[in-house]
């Protein structure tokens, strides 16, 4: 009987372990800062955003500039209508961008996982023990370009 538990317990085990290896995990934020193609879509996005805040600073001179209250007015509504459609403009960028971005690397991540022959891919934050880490794995995956 004490074999037959021995035999069990080792079974356990090794069954746990197997399960564990099967599970890997990635650093999404390590891979996306290693990853070229999501550096430019940063650098895109910023560079956009940062042409819609030299667009306020440039119609705000030109409002102190205006000198009736009319024109001001109307200036003011104008430049609203404008800046609420540049805004816009640069949130459908923002998301296209991030949506360009998770897909390739969900493309990569789906190819490491077959070719690692694991079950799953989680985030590396819900992991405590174990696992497998292939962030690396998808980097080079990505900068490659063959997923």
């Amino acid at each position: 009987m004490k074999k037959l538990t021995v035999v069990l317990t080792v079974l356990i085990m090794m069954s746990t372990k197997a399960l564990a290896a099967c599970i890997g995990y990635i650093d999404y934020q390590k891979i996306q800062e290693n990853y070229p193609f999501a550096q430019a879509a940063v650098k895109e996005v910023d560079a956009q955003a940062l042409a819609l805040q030299q667009y306020m600073i440039d119609k705000e001179k030109q409002y102190k500039a205006l000198d009736t209250p009319l024109k001001k007015q109307n200036f003011e509504e104008m430049t609203a209508r404008e800046f609420k459609a540049k805004e816009d403009a640069l949130m459908k960028l923002r998301t296209a961008k991030e949506e360009q971005v998770y897909t390739k690397i969900q493309a990569a991540a789906k190819q490491v996982l077959v070719e690692q022959k694991l079950d799953a891919i989680i985030d590396f934050r819900v992991i405590f023990v174990g696992g497998v880490d292939i962030s690396d794995l998808v980097i080079n995956k990505l900068k490659t370009g063959k997923f």
